[in-house]
């Protein structure tokens, strides 16, 4: 689960609240969480994203308070401890692109390049002025001796000389851009703020040891790179390697490399030799052309996406349409990891232009805790119609291959195992009312299956071949599993958990 939101209250009691809704996070079925940018920001309401000190947890005396907008170091040593004694992992979001906020500035040369093509120079080279010293004052040595300037970085936005706003190419003795990144913008090595140069030694050094120190103020089991189209491949493969060398081979690691071209996140995976997950992006913009149109092909859903074709490393994230439909698929199909949003299940307020209530009706946390109870075995693919989906074979397998495209309906069954039997059957669809006759296998026969969404209130009756036909209503989900199964009286209980939630976290 994502831990946060852009809107949440700059009050420095993040880490607090979010402690405090561990139990019930557990309860509903989140293993791990993936936290904010801890580290000290430009401001003390600043997200983390604009990051000036890596080794500032929320210490030291910086940038106008020791705490960060998330809350003190204490604060929050307190919640990943506390993850930990429930059995709950916690992701850092490493911002590792650039830095901002500088303590003073300083004179250098730079060149103006074209903002659409970064590799094209657009002046002559010339002095500016740039506010890429950084002393940290508040903090001085503690951890780390290392301080910034203007030969650590590739590139800033702002010549305070001339207060003017473009982007400067620094120039110097091996210096440029590096090449192992986006090719968007000609090269896409600059984002923000002043650029870290890793082509440098003493950079790379102070980030590996970062990343093993961080390691040892909190117990960490993973972390998410911020920005990786940005940044040096090599340097990130580098970092990886570094991390799970120190932290063991089963810290997890997610890239942020927005892109929804599926060659292009395949090759940087390539690059990292798929050491490490990434947000499937290509699958979030499928979602948003399909729900873009009622009546979308949801046969297509998973084509040309990470999910489809390399599921082990595919971070599914949802979109903000037709959410219950999207976490259905996300949450209760074999492929990939799902990620929830943690203004999905708390709902957004704050400084966001149009407030959101909690999606899926508040039965989020439903969909989550049956993921755990009952989305288990085999899965069968019926993605036979063009707008209802269910089980039935495979998208990977040669029968979806080669047949996929003489079908004209679509659903999924989730068969269980030998621990977890009960099973589910998934029905979605983005146009009318409709209905699917799916196998659930001969052990049912007989018995009374119901939707745990409660938004269809049919009880399907399954056959003595192990057929049952899985009724869902117009633009919909239901998601049917034995009335009997195990588990099944507690289910409920979580429409007013997720209210618990939202008053411990948002109110």
């Amino acid at each position: 689960m994502q831990g946060f939101e852009w809107y949440v209250p700059a009050d420095q009691g993040h880490w607090r609240r979010l402690r405090r809704a561990l139990p019930d996070l557990k309860d509903i079925g989140i293993d791990n969480i993936w936290i904010p940018p801890g580290c000290k920001a430009m401001s003390p309401s600043g997200n983390g994203y604009d990051i000036y000190d890596l080794y500032d947890l929320g210490e030291f005396d910086q940038k106008g308070s020791r705490a960060t907008k998330w809350g003190s170091k204490e604060e929050l040593q307190e919640l990943t401890w506390a993850a930990e004694d429930l059995g709950m992992g916690i992701y850092w979001d490493a911002v590792l692109n650039h830095k901002a906020a500088a303590d003073y500035t300083e004179r250098f040369l730079a060149v103006r390049v074209d903002p659409q093509r970064r590799d094209i120079e657009i002046a002559r080279p010339e002095e500016i002025v740039g506010w890429v010293g950084f002393e940290f004052p508040g903090r001085g040595d503690i951890y780390s001796s290392m301080k910034y300037h203007w030969w650590h970085f590739t590139g800033i936005d702002w010549d305070d000389s001339q207060r003017t706003s473009a982007i400067y190419k620094i120039v110097g003795p091996n210096k440029g851009w590096a090449t192992d990144v986006s090719k968007e913008h000609g090269n896409y090595d600059f984002l923000m703020f002043a650029d870290l140069d890793y082509s440098r030694p003493d950079v790379q050094r102070d980030v590996l040891q970062w990343g093993e120190w961080i390691g040892t103020e909190l117990p960490l089991r993973g972390m998410r790179i911020d920005g990786a189209k940005h940044f040096s491949a090599a340097f990130q493969k580098k970092f990886v390697d570094h991390l799970r060398k120190t932290f063991g081979p089963d810290y997890f690691i997610i890239g942020e490399y927005l892109d929804r071209d599926l060659n292009v996140i395949l090759a940087y995976l390539g690059k990292m030799e798929y050491q490490l997950s990434v947000l499937d992006v290509p699958l979030a913009g499928r979602m948003s052309d399909i729900s873009e149109l009622e009546g979308g092909d949801l046969r297509k859903i998973f084509d040309n996406t990470l999910v489809g074709v390399k599921p082990a490393n595919a971070v599914c994230p949802i979109a903000s349409f037709f959410k219950p439909l999207a976490y259905a698929l996300i949450l209760l199909r074999s492929q990939g990891q799902p990620c929830l949003f943690y203004g999905d299940l708390y709902g957004m307020r704050g400084g966001c232009k149009h407030p959101l209530r909690p999606s899926c009706n508040g039965r989020l946390p439903i969909l989550t805790r049956a993921r755990k109870m009952y989305a288990y075995g085999e899965q069968r693919d019926y993605f036979d119609r063009r707008n209802c989906i269910g089980p039935s074979c495979p998208l990977t397998s040669p029968f979806f291959t080669k047949y996929s495209m003489r079908l004209t309906e679509t659903g999924f069954v989730r068969y269980g195992n030998r621990r977890h039997p009960a099973g589910l059957a998934c029905v979605i669809s983005n146009a009318k009312t409709s209905e699917k006759r799916m196998y659930v296998g001969r052990k049912h026969a007989g018995e009374q299956w119901t939707d745990i969404l409660g938004w269809h209130t049919d009880i399907v009756n399954i056959d003595d071949r192990g057929y049952g036909v899985f009724p869902v209503n117009a633009m919909s989900v239901s998601v049917w599993v034995n009335a009997a199964a195990e588990g099944r009286g507690t289910l409920d209980r979580f429409l007013y958990v997720v209210l618990i939630l939202i008053r411990c976290i948002v109110f």
